[in-house]
């Protein structure tokens, strides 16, 4: 029995990510990236790991392609190595390195799966931030040529591109709170990496259109509902802050609204940006940022509770606090809070008017591993899965121009600072023999994808 049937034409898949899954780290020419420092870096990997060897997917790539087929999977959403591509960052095209994603998208044909590729997932070349990153305008600069040379490779055959996935992650995580690669704590160039990540969006957007004609692009964004903790102004204040600094300051942008300016107000006050304000635009970056995308891609995950703590009198911004009410929750310690998908759609769709959207990431982390008989019965996913999809269906049922849901992931894999001690996937990954096993939740959902349509039973 079902319920909630989708749209014919709806696109089911599920995702990945280069450095999480594929491993290979100094194979074929590859170069360094930002995460193989980062994760050799004692301290900031929470396992002491690395990704290296991860999922072995570079070698293994033929053998995770039947598999999805095997779950019925009619899409795959993937990334690109940015320093698989070109080592340096800029220059020298290392043709093995296209080779291995031509080899991919080949086997995803073959198999009747459809392709979507991500052009960046936070692996940039390390020579680039030895450079400054994305703090720096040339590093979105790099960022076209190569662009230029993936979609000539591959754009025969791909026809859905993502130019970024998360750029707050890369931004913020990055080079505001230094957890992420590049492990940086500068607030002034957490936001100057922001302008840049989009900007080079922006400029990524024609490329693609001139190299691959008929390409579907746009950019994924991760969005989250951000609610005040009481109804007192202070709590209202830090959650407008909260929702500013992770929703608003990517999404008006790229919908050609610019840098919200309540949130410029803050950054000046709290020492992100100088007096001037925003002084790294110039002319023509908006309009750039602001290209009109063909999808918008939503990563979901939870929502935050905001409380605005004491402020010290030496402090110039106001600190807060995510309180997530204690219902269920993952292993990452995020709240499972399926009404917040269907929010976020709604108020993405009614504010911003995006043509289209996918829901390019949604999952949980659960640890569950193979029983003695071998099964993997991660009943707390499945319920994940079929409660977000459920706030989907409602989204599209209310009006959101909701045209697909990629489940994240496909298998087990690196979970960047947290190591190897999370798992997203709907495969169980034995890291020591790569053996690949399903979960209960791939089973699900090889029925969802099967039957166009959430399982009720």
């Amino acid at each position: 029995m079902t319920d909630h049937a989708f749209p014919n034409d709806f696109v089911w898949g599920v995702a990945t990510s280069s450095y999480q899954i594929e491993g290979a780290a100094q194979t074929d020419g590859r170069g360094e990236s930002i995460w193989d420092r980062f994760a050799k870096t004692p301290g900031k990997v929470i396992d002491g790991s690395n990704g290296d060897v991860a999922c072995d997917h570079y070698h293994r790539f033929a053998e995770d392609v039947a598999l999805m087929k095997s779950l019925n999977v009619p899409a795959y959403r993937f990334s690109i190595a940015w320093p698989r591509v070109v080592p340096e960052g800029r220059g020298a095209v290392n043709q093995k390195g296209l080779d291995f994603y031509s080899r991919l998208v080949d086997a995803l044909l073959e198999a009747g799966i459809r392709p979507f590729a991500t052009l960046y997932h936070w692996d940039l070349p390390q020579a680039l931030e030895d450079e400054g990153g994305w703090s720096r305008r040339s590093t979105a600069e790099a960022f076209v040529p190569y662009v230029e040379a993936v979609v000539d490779r591959l754009g025969d055959r791909v026809s859905d591109w993502i130019t970024h996935n998360e750029p707050w992650c890369a931004s913020m995580l990055g080079y505001e709170r230094g957890i992420h690669a590049p492990g940086v704590v500068d607030k002034a160039r957490a936001i100057a990496a922001s302008h840049h990540l989009l900007l080079s969006h922006g400029w990524a957007m024609p490329v693609i259109r001139a190299k691959c004609p008929g390409a579907r692009a746009g950019i994924t964004l991760n969005l989250g509902p951000m609610l005040p903790a009481s109804d007192s102004a202070a709590d209202h204040d830090a959650a407008r802050h909260a929702d500013g600094h992770f929703n608003r300051w990517f999404l008006d942008p790229v919908f050609g609204r610019g840098y919200p300016e309540d949130m410029v107000r803050d950054y000046v006050a709290g020492g992100f940006l100088p007096a001037g304000g925003m002084t790294m635009i110039e002319p023509g970056d908006l309009e750039a940022i602001a290209t009109r995308a063909d999808f918008l891609g939503v990563n979901y995950y939870n929502r935050s509770i905001i409380r605005s703590e004491a402020i010290p009198e030496e402090a110039n911004e106001t600190p807060v606090r995510a309180l997530g009410p204690e219902r269920d929750w993952t292993e990452m310690g995020w709240e499972v809070y399926p009404p917040g998908l269907h929010q976020t759609l709604m108020r993405v769709h009614l504010h911003y008017g995006p043509r289209k959207m996918y829901v390019t990431e949604n999952g949980c982390s659960y640890s569950t591993g193979p029983n003695a008989e071998g099964r993997v019965a991660d009943a707390r996913r499945v319920a994940f899965f079929r409660e977000h999809l459920r706030a989907a269906h409602r989204a599209i049922s209310d009006g959101a121009p909701l045209a697909g849901y990629f489940a994240w992931s496909l298998m087990d894999n690196y979970e960047w600072e947290r190591g190897y001690g999370q798992r997203f996937g709907i495969v169980h990954v034995d890291y020591d023999s790569q053996v690949r096993t399903p979960k209960d939740s791939a089973a699900f959902l090889a029925r969802v994808f099967a039957q166009n349509a959430v399982p009720s039973d």
